[in-house]
């Protein structure tokens, strides 16, 4: 892939909620803080980190499935970014735990391994925030089989 710059605009329509502007045809998000500083009418920064993780994720095991013309949907990710103090006491996320779905059982899927080994290392935005915040991935098939941990 060449490389890019990618702009996103935020403005702030008041107090904690923004407007985010993608460009182009992508409609606008808006984002809130929860209580007690926003009022939680839209996602907050650290869900936005989480969704951004398993969205990245879930592209990531889907192209490499397909390289191999596989069918694993419907995938469905879900996760969790824990929030703590860190050392210092100040709020951080501690560390990101992401569990995806195969909508289909691990034994319809050929090449399930070789895939499972390295899908991970082509996630560009999973890669880049486990450089600062420790991402632990699961993968589990239909029949709620754990094929990666």
């Amino acid at each position: 892939m060449a490389e890019q710059t990618i702009v996103v605009t935020l403005e702030q329509k008041q107090d904690y909620q923004f407007n985010v502007q993608f460009g182009g045809s992508v409609p606008p998000l808006h984002t809130d803080e929860p209580a007690p500083l926003g009022q939680g009418t839209g996602p907050s920064p650290v869900q936005m980190l989480a969704a951004a993780v398993g969205n990245c994720l879930s592209d990531s095991l889907l192209f490499a499935l397909r390289k191999f013309k596989q069918a694993p949907e419907p995938i469905r990710t879900e996760v969790q970014a824990e929030v703590g103090r860190n050392a210092e006491g100040r709020v951080r996320v501690l560390n990101i735990h992401a569990k995806l779905h195969l909508g289909v059982p691990a034994s319809q899927l050929e090449h399930l391994d070789r895939v499972l080994s390295q899908f991970e290392a082509f996630c560009t935005v999973t890669q880049s925030v486990g450089q600062g915040i420790p991402v632990h991935t699961q993968v589990l098939d239909s029949t709620g089989t754990i094929v990666k941990d």
